[in-house]
C-alpha cells in the first residue's frame, strides 16, 4: 500500500512540475526510495514527458546490483549517476528531485551565488542548501555521482549545482515537491529583486534561524499541499494514478 501511494503521489509531482514549468520535458528527474537502506527506488523512465507520466511507469530499481548505466533499467543515464549514488550514500534522503527549473537555475549560475535570506520562503532554507562549484559536464562517471552525495553533509537538504540546476532531498514525496515550490517562489522574488539593482534588505541569521523553525513546526503543511494537488488531478487528469 505504501509502495502505491509513493507511485501515485510521485506521478502527482510530475504533472505538476510539468504545469508549472519546472521541467524539461523528458529530462530531469525525480525518484522515492521504498526500501529501508535506500537502495531500492522508483525513478522515471527514460524519454516520458514528465505531464504524461503515470504511477504504473515509474521504474522500480536496486543500487545494490549496481549496472554500468541506466539504460540496463530502461532509465536515463545521467539520472541513473546522480540518484543511485545518492539513495545508495543517504538513504535518509527518501526523496530526491533534480529540476532544471528556472529561477533556481537562474541564481546557481551565478558566480560565487549564495542564496538569500530576503524574504519569508527563503528563510525555509537557512543553512540548509550546499553548493557545488565545479561543473564538470553530464552527469555520466560514476565518481560525480559519489561526488554530489559528498556535499549533501548533515543538514544539507538543498544542493545547488552551479551551471546546471538543483537537486531537493525529503523524507516524503509531498515535502520534497513543497520544497521545490518554495524554492523556486524564493528564488523567483530574488530574482526579481535583483534586477531593480537596488540595495536588498536582507535579515539577520537570527530571524532565518527563528522563521525556518517555524516552517519546520507548522504542522502537516506539506501533506495538505499535495493533498489538493491530487485532488485537482483526480477532477482534471485523473490518468495520472494509472
Amino acid at each position: 500500500m505504501a509502495n502505491k501511494r509513493t507511485r501515485r503521489e510521485l506521478a502527482a509531482a510530475f504533472r505538476w512540475a510539468a504545469r508549472l514549468n519546472y521541467h524539461e520535458a523528458v529530462a530531469n528527474h525525480f525518484s522515492a526510495a521504498v526500501s529501508d537502506d535506500g537502495q531500492q527506488f522508483l525513478i522515471n523512465p527514460r524519454g516520458r514527458h514528465f505531464s504524461k507520466m503515470r504511477a504504473s511507469e515509474l521504474i522500480l530499481v536496486d543500487t545494490s546490483t549496481i549496472k554500468e548505466s541506466g539504460f540496463d533499467y530502461g532509465v536515463d543515464p545521467t539520472a541513473w549517476i546522480l540518484h543511485s549514488h545518492l539513495h545508495r550514500n543517504l538513504p535518509h534522503a527518501r526523496v530526491l528531485m533534480h529540476t532544471h527549473m528556472p529561477h533556481a537555475t537562474a541564481l546557481a549560475c551565478l558566480k560565487d551565488f549564495e542564496f538569500m535570506m530576503l524574504d519569508q520562503n527563503a528563510c525555509r532554507f537557512y543553512d540548509r542548501i550546499a553548493y557545488d562549484r565545479n561543473y564538470m559536464g553530464m552527469l555520466l562517471d560514476p565518481s560525480e555521482g559519489e561526488r554530489l552525495a559528498s556535499l549533501m553533509t548533515e543538514g544539507k537538504d538543498v544542493l545547488f549545482l552551479g551551471n546546471h540546476g538543483i537537486l531537493v532531498a525529503a523524507n516524503t514525496v509531498s515535502e520534497c515537491f513543497e520544497k521545490l515550490y518554495y524554492l523556486e517562489h524564493a528564488s523567483k522574488l530574488q530574482v526579481l529583486a535583483l534586477s531593480t539593482g537596488r540595495e536588498l534588505h536582507l535579515l539577520s541569521d537570527e530571524i532565518a534561524a527563528i522563521t525556518r523553525q517555524q516552517w519546520d513546526d507548522y504542522p502537516e503543511a506539506s501533506e495538505m499541499f499535495m493533498a489538493e494537488l491530487m485532488d485537482i488531478l483526480d477532477r482534471e487528469s485523473a490518468d495520472y494514478i494509472k
